[in-house]
């Protein structure tokens, strides 16, 4: 069933082996291989024969929801998935689950609030943290294209198909980032609303004014290494360049913003002509665009190869949305330009 999968695989098969309470009983297990065979009735009367005569275990009535989910029956599941919050409040799995069934609905303030009620039980359950991301993001996604709708009524049915295929672009997001920078993400993120911040001058700037007098000492060396560490460090020329990308969006220049993606940039899904295209009908959309980056944090791989993660405030005509955003940046010749991005991270 698709709406398990708009998050992740965990939300459905991997969660239930998470629960902690123990299966006691053959029909149980049996059902339990049944369900993973994709033999969902057979699974079905095991469990309920199982629930018979323990009508309250948890692990028995969590594996039911997943089955009614599986066969497309989402009323009957989000009901067994509620009951089980009510009757084990201390499990995330059942709230995760909710969220996912509500998302599927399209209603994403729903499972947005049960998200936070799995993180709230367990605050390190990466799946919640995860799955609030793509959330947020969802939430952000259609804000945007209400404000389309809204901008450019006359819109004709072309756009309207490339506005579509961004609806896919979140659920279909590589997950490379650890569980910290999950967390961290859930933690900015539910703030999003109040207003940003001016960015604060990148930290490269500030290790070089408080290495220079540091050249006093009469160490000789000392001196000779704080002057090439910033050649060094593309940290700082990795900031400027996703400043300068978002100063591009902002001025509603599409060229010099697509100038800024990589030939071997990953294209969320279709073609890059198609992908230029859509990007270009976005840019142009709205009457005005300001695009700002705030709490930026630049990782390096190698002389070639960083990344930077921030919050990124998008205001155009009738729509302010605030998201998570990482660029991976790929030096090539001496410029750095954009090999991936990801939202809700």
């Amino acid at each position: 069933m698709n709406m398990l999968k708009l998050f992740s695989s965990a939300a459905a098969l991997g969660i239930l082996l998470a629960l902690t309470i123990p299966a006691q009983a053959d029909d149980l297990q049996d059902a339990n291989k049944l369900f993973k065979q994709g033999e969902h009735a057979q699974a079905m009367e095991k469990v309920n024969a199982y629930l018979a005569t323990k009508p309250k275990d948890a692990q028995a009535r969590f594996l039911k929801g997943l089955i009614f989910a599986e066969q497309g029956n989402t009323t009957d599941a989000i009901t067994v998935f509620n009951n089980l919050t009510q009757d084990y409040p201390e499990l995330p799995e059942p709230y995760n689950n909710l969220a996912v069934l509500y998302a599927g609905q399209g209603q994403y303030e729903k499972a947005k609030e049960e998200l936070e009620m799995a993180i709230r039980t367990n605050p390190s359950y990466a799946t919640a943290h995860e799955n609030l991301g793509d959330i947020y993001a969802k939430m952000a996604s259609q804000a945007y294209d209400r404000a389309l709708q809204l901008e450019k009524s006359n819109t004709n049915s072309n756009t309207k198909t490339k506005l579509a295929l961004i609806h896919e672009l979140f659920g279909k997001n590589t997950r490379t980032a650890g569980k910290p920078t999950n967390t961290a993400m859930a933690e900015i993120a539910p703030p999003a609303t109040t207003p940003a911040v001016p960015a604060v001058t990148p930290p490269a700037a500030s290790t070089v004014a408080a290495v220079t007098p540091a050249a006093k000492p009469a160490e000789p060396p000392k001196p000779a290494v704080a002057v090439t560490a910033p050649s060094a460090d593309p940290s700082a020329e990795v900031l400027k360049s996703t400043k300068e990308w978002a100063a591009a969006w902002s001025a509603k220049n599409s060229r010099k913003y697509l100038a800024f993606y990589a030939k071997e940039f990953k294209v969320p899904g279709g073609s890059r002509k198609a992908w230029e295209a859509q990007r270009k009908a976005r840019i142009a959309a709205p009457k005005s665009i300001r695009v700002e980056i705030h709490d930026p944090k630049v990782k390096v791989a190698d002389a070639k190869h960083a990344s930077i993660t921030f919050r990124q405030t998008y205001h155009a005509t009738r729509l302010n949305v605030v998201s998570i955003k990482t660029i991976d940046w790929l030096n090539v010749d001496g410029q750095w330009l954009i090999a991936e991005e990801r939202s809700g991270r």
